[in-house]
This record gives structure tokens, sequence and C-alpha cells, in this order.
């Protein structure tokens, strides 16, 4: 069995191949179960969080990720999260490889995004804004041009300085990258949207959006949480990467409970379109939106193709 640090599951996961293996991977489905979550109790009655997240082929391959949440170790100066995803063989129960799970889950979010907008965005889309300069948000710049043909990025941070940050390392890594302050005019020069936030409240505005965009939700994954409004909803052809995002994202659960949007105004997901070799945009002007929540099918995919890229 290989082990692969962070730094080795970044080299094994390169966005253009992960993004094939991702489209390959939702093609070929598996059986995915709903996450399991156990709340573990300590002395004075804080309790941590033990996440398992698995998914499997009816044959070649199975795995699962584990993820350990413990919000104490912010005073020991330790990470909040640690993660770990174990591939087996499905004929053996074998262990094959362990990845660092944070890292391929930051990389294949990005690709999962960039593969919808492969299918939803319109083909020509060169300019992207970033929502958001966290660990998603300094991948999705660069899924994006494997999948479009990007040229000039744009980053929107509520902390100027993280923007600026982020848009500099893209700087240093070639590509043409700026900090924006003003969110408002960044959307509206944009033809690709990208948030991924810890926000409560929708960040981005239905009435600041042009024809012909795609806007592509990452952040929110609880019904608490949102990054664009109703105003917005009611303005795109809605897509999602499951259909557990209707119960598990604010930014479907919301409109959907209030009524700004019905369960008919969510027009397919991300396996069907892998699947079926689906390109729906109908036209030049429309606008599109892509909302994922993340799947083990992912996961699976992004590892099965570490171990390929790994056993040579």
């Amino acid at each position: 069995m290989k082990i692969l640090s962070l730094a080795e599951t970044h080299a094994a996961l390169p966005f253009d191949a992960l993004i094939e293996a991702l489209d390959a991977g939702f093609r070929a489905g598996g059986e995915v179960p709903l996450r399991h979550q156990h709340l573990m109790t300590n002395p004075g009655g804080t309790e941590d969080v033990l996440l398992l997240m698995p998914a499997w082929q009816a044959a070649g391959w199975g795995g699962v990720k584990i993820v350990n949440v413990h919000p104490g170790n912010a005073a020991l100066g330790l990470p909040a999260i640690a993660s770990s995803y174990i591939l087996f063989d499905r004929r053996t129960g074998a262990h094959a490889l362990i990845l660092d799970g944070g890292e391929l889950t930051a990389r294949r979010t990005a690709a999962a995004s960039a593969l919808a907008a492969k299918r939803l965005a319109r083909p020509d889309s060169r300019h992207q804004l970033i929502v958001g300069a966290g660990r998603v948000g300094a991948n999705l710049a660069q899924a994006y041009r494997a999948a479009l043909p990007i040229e000039t990025v744009e980053v929107w941070n509520r902390t100027a300085a993280s923007a600026e940050a982020l848009a500099a390392e893209l700087r240093a890594g070639g590509m043409a990258a700026q900090a924006v302050t003003d969110l408002a005019a960044a959307v509206g020069r944009a033809d690709v949207i990208s948030c991924a936030t810890l926000a409560r409240a929708p960040l981005i505005r239905g009435d600041w959006l042009r024809p012909g965009q795609h806007i592509d939700l990452i952040g929110s994954f609880t019904p608490e949480m949102r990054e664009a409004d109703d105003a917005v909803m009611r303005r795109v052809r809605i897509f999602l990467d499951t259909d557990h995002a209707r119960v598990e994202s604010g930014d479907i659960a919301q409109p959907l409970a209030s009524g700004a949007i019905g369960l008919a105004d969510i027009e397919g997901t991300l396996d069907t379109l892998c699947r079926e070799n689906l390109f729906p945009r109908r036209s030049r002007d429309e606008i599109t939106l892509f909302k994922g929540v993340g799947s083990g099918l992912e996961d699976l995919a992004a590892a099965i193709l570490a171990h390929d890229r790994v056993a040579g």
C-alpha cells in the first residue's frame, strides 16, 4: 500500500486528467451512500465530529474519506480538520492507496466545477471572477483553465488582503490576475463567476448579472448557507452535482422552501450531463448555474486516477 503526502497527492491529480477522470466516473456510476456523521463528546460537553464518506463500484475499486473535525485544535495551534482517503480493491478489500484527504477534496471540488462549466458555460468564456480566496478558490483558476480558454482572473474576498495574496500567487504562476474590491462591478465583467465562500447570507445579486454568464456555487454545504439571492435563482437555468444539493445547500433548499423556485426549475445533475454527453446551453444569452455540494463518486474517481498515475 502506498501513502501519498499532500504534495504527492497534488502532483498525482493534474486538472486536465482529473476533469476527464470525473467525467468518466460519473458516466460509470457507482454506489454512493449518504455520509455518516458521528458526534464525539468531550469532557466539558464540547463535541468533535467524525465523518465517513464511502463510495464503491460493482467491480474495480471502492474508497472512503475519513474526516475529523476538532474545533478545539485552534487553542493548540493545530488545524481543526484532518482528512485521509483510503482506496481499496473492490474484490479483495485490500487497501491500495492512502491520499491526503484535504488536497484530494480541494482539487476534485475545483475539477467538478470546471467539468460542469465545460458542459454549461459558453465555450468562449475568457474572464473568470473568483469569490473567496481560500483553498478551493486557489484551485479554481487552474481548474478552469483546463476546461475553458480563461485569459484573465479577478479575485474578490471579504478581506482584501487575502484577495491580493491569491491574485499575486496566480500571477506568479503565469496567470493574468488581479484583486478587486467592487463585487457588483466585477460580477458584471465576468463570463464565469465562481463562489467558494462560507457565506450565510447571499453575496451575488440577480440584478448584477448579464446575459451569457455561468455561475458556479461551491461554498454552501448546509441549509443555512447561501452565496446567491433568490433573484439569481429566478434568472438562471439550474443544474446540480447530485440531488443531495436540494436539501444540503441553502442556495437550493431555501428558495425551494420559499417558493422562489420549484423542483421543475432544477434541470439536471452532473452525472446525467456526463452519462448522456449533454451540452444543454440553448443560446449565448441564457445564464446557467451549477451548484455542487460534493459527491463520494468524485473522491473515488480522483483516487483511482492518482493510483493509476503513481502505479505507473
